[in-house]
């Protein structure tokens, strides 16, 4: 690969400014714009890692997520708590959870008498779409 066109890649990137928000999100105005940019960059195939799209909506995405840690910090939660939440968000019993075991592992893991092991918390991530570092809770300072 050579150098590249200084000009044409100027411009290119000047059109993609116009359209998409890529610099330091500081409001909650400037939030709302990238996440509905963010959604159509989505709805266009951004989603599909080989789409050309995908690189922006990374970016995109790391921007967005920057502004979302600063402006809202999650509450540290254990994973008997973020467990609890999940199922009331979805409206889930401890019966709807075969992955994790039977309704009673489940009641000893929300009564904080077990703990979620590996393949758990990766079944747990999957179903519900979130990543398994939600179910590690921060050491307190």
């Amino acid at each position: 690969m050579g150098a590249p066109d200084m000009k044409q890649l100027t411009a290119h990137m000047r059109a993609i400014a116009a359209a998409v928000p890529l610099g330091v999100i500081g409001s909650r105005k400037n939030y709302n714009a990238a996440v509905d940019c963010l959604n159509h960059l989505l709805d266009a195939g951004g989603a599909d890692e080989s789409h050309p799209l995908a690189a922006l909506v990374a970016l995109l995405g790391e921007r967005i997520a920057s502004w979302e840690q600063k402006a809202r910090p999650l509450p540290q939660a254990d994973e008997a708590q973020v467990l609890r939440f999940l199922l009331t968000q979805h409206g889930l019993t401890q019966a709807d959870l075969p992955e994790v075991g039977s309704q009673g592992v489940v009641s000893e893991i929300l009564a904080g008498k077990r703990r979620l092991n590996v393949r758990q918390i990766e079944a747990l991530a999957a179903r519900f779409g979130t990543s398994p570092a939600v179910f590690f809770a921060a050491p307190s300072a």
